[in-house]
């Protein structure tokens, strides 16, 4: 499949750098004023003025929404917390996810943005889709099912589990495309093995775990060619796999930010950090979302001529929050820490043992500074006394990392 070139599932996403920038700057102070009409964001982005924010570099100013400020906006005041445009009885669906977390659903067109990711792995009228992610309280079954429809494919709900139920619906209806985690089309496909019996799919459209290389290998071996995307059940898609396969391709109607973990500082272009979303979605306008997941941004973009923005998929999650000396220290001390001093361009902190005994490293990127004041302000804000090591401008890896567990835990 490797720069294979497909048709575009619309015009937007061969957009040029600066129809995309003159779009978005038409589009952004609109979803920010449309968001201050919920009342979460009312406050939340109470001193922002919309007209101001037009691009991903303005959104930069903006405060970052967490999904524990949903959970606890949640739990304080409505179903949805108050960051929905309209109450939870004027949707169609009403989600929970493990927290408990609750996500809105609509059913008109495509309102997760899954169809232009089914469409990139193929898949569209003539496809029978065999759609194996949940269908009860976690939204991605309606996920996939709403983009299947966006693309003209038809769909057998089944859902996860009852493998040999699964074989015979995918032979019976003639199955050729399959939808669901990564491994469980595996799963089928040894089953059918067991059983005797040959399906038809040619067509696969993943998500919600790893896809492996070896494991996408033995599909293509099949004479199934796998795609993958990233999605959330908040966000719907965020990003997608074309033919090419080098990386993932933004959606067109989310701006993603790769920010330093625990903060909303963007990362210097090509650096490892945390996966921060925007979405243009006017029922749920989530601002500056973090998602907890870590990636980086991918120079040039897609040999199969799509030109949005690529990211290179999930590299890890950014919560390292880690338990020291008994102690939790938090990606945002690391950042408050950082911000004590304007000397500071960096810092990261190294956890690992000295015989039976915790022992910390806080290495500092600065050029010069008050050593001692960086090491009573680590006091002050990590609540941990430990050694401090003044690196120079650059020294630090560039890998997302702000706490590293060196300890084994074997």
């Amino acid at each position: 499949m490797r720069g294979e070139a497909m048709s575009n599932f619309d015009k937007l996403e061969t957009r040029s750098a600066d129809q995309r920038a003159a779009d978005l700057a038409a589009a952004l102070p609109q979803q920010i004023a449309r968001a201050k009409q919920a009342p979460g964001f009312a406050t939340f982005l109470a001193d922002v003025d919309p007209a101001a924010v037009t691009s991903a570099e303005g959104l930069a100013a903006l405060p970052v929404l967490r999904k524990s400020d949903l959970v606890s906006a949640q739990a304080a005041s409505s179903p949805l917390g108050g960051f929905t445009v309209k109450p939870a009885h004027g949707f169609a669906h009403i989600f929970q996810s493990p927290g408990p977390i609750y996500e809105p659903g609509e059913v008109s067109h495509d309102w997760w943005r899954m169809g232009r990711f089914l469409h990139a792995a193929g898949i569209g009228p003539g496809d029978v889709v065999q759609n194996c992610f949940g269908y009860h309280l976690t939204p991605a079954g309606m996920i996939f099912e709403s983009g299947a429809r966006a693309v003209g494919a038809a769909v057998l709900p089944a859902g996860t589990g009852q493998t040999e139920l699964q074989v015979t619906a995918a032979r019976d209806v003639g199955a050729t495309a399959y939808a669901g985690t990564p491994d469980f089309l595996k799963v089928i496909l040894d089953k059918a093995d067991a059983m005797g019996v040959a399906l038809g799919f040619t067509k696969a459209a993943v998500g919600g775990g790893a896809l492996f290389p070896s494991l996408r290998q033995e599909y293509a071996d099949r004479g199934i060619a796998c795609l993958q995307c990233y999605a959330t059940a908040d966000l719907g898609n965020i990003a997608y796999e074309s033919a090419a396969m080098e990386g993932m391709i933004v959606d067109e109607n989310v701006i993603v930010e790769i920010v330093i973990p625990g903060t909303g500082t963007p990362v210097a272009p090509g650096e490892v950090g945390e996966v921060v979303v925007t979405t243009l979605n006017p029922d749920y306008p989530l601002i500056r979302f973090a998602t907890g997941d870590m990636s980086a941004v991918m120079p040039g973009i897609s040999p199969c001529g799509r030109t949005n923005l690529r990211i290179k998929g999930w590299m890890g999650r950014a919560d390292q929050t880690t338990k020291i000396k008994g102690m939790f220290v938090r990606p945002e001390q690391v950042a408050a820490l950082v911000g004590k001093h304007e000397e500071i361009l960096k810092a990261r902190v190294i956890a690992a043992r000295d015989g039976e005994m915790d022992t910390m490293t806080v290495q500092i990127e600065a050029a010069g500074g008050d050593e001692v004041g960086f090491a009573r302000s680590v006091v002050e804000v990590l609540k941990l006394k430990g050694k401090v090591e003044v690196v120079a401008p650059g020294a630090l890896p560039k890998d997302g990392l702000v706490i590293e567990d060196q300890r084994s835990y074997e």
